[in-house]
C-alpha cells in the first residue's frame, strides 16, 4: 500500500514529513519521495528505492527547506520499482509550466 503525507505551516516541512512516512512504513512499499517548495518557491523533489532511510541518506546533502511539501511511498502496483517510479509526482499545469506560475494562478 502506499502512504501519503502533507504539511503546510510554520515548520520546517521536511522533518515532519520524513516522521510521517517512517510511521506508515508497516504498510510496506518500494520507494519513497518528498517535494517541497523552497522560500524561493522552488520545487524540489528528491525520490528513491527501498526505505525512508535511503530516501534520508540521499536528501542529506540536498536543500530539504521550505514550509510547504508532500511525501510518498509507493507500492508498486504498475510499473517496475525504480527512482523514476516513486512518488510523488509532480504535475504542473499552465503555460509555462513553471511553479511560481502555477502558485500566482492558485493552482
Amino acid at each position: 500500500m502506499c502512504g501519503i503525507v502533507g504539511y503546510i505551516g510554520q515548520n520546517d516541512a521536511y522533518p515532519v514529513l520524513i516522521e510521517g512516512l517512517k510511521k506508515l512504513e508497516y504498510r510496506g512499499y518500494d520507494s519513497a519521495g518528498v517535494a517541497l517548495i523552497n522560500s524561493l518557491n522552488q520545487l524540489n523533489i528528491y525520490k528513491t528505492m527501498g526505505k525512508v532511510s535511503n530516501l534520508e541518506a540521499m536528501a542529506a546533502e540536498k536543500d530539504c527547506s521550505g514550509h510547504v511539501g508532500i511525501a510518498h511511498t509507493r507500492w508498486a502496483t504498475h510499473g517496475e520499482p525504480s527512482a523514476t517510479n516513486a512518488h510523488p509526482h509532480v504535475s504542473m499545469s499552465g503555460v509555462s509550466g513553471r511553479w511560481s506560475d502555477c502558485r500566482h494562478q492558485g493552482r
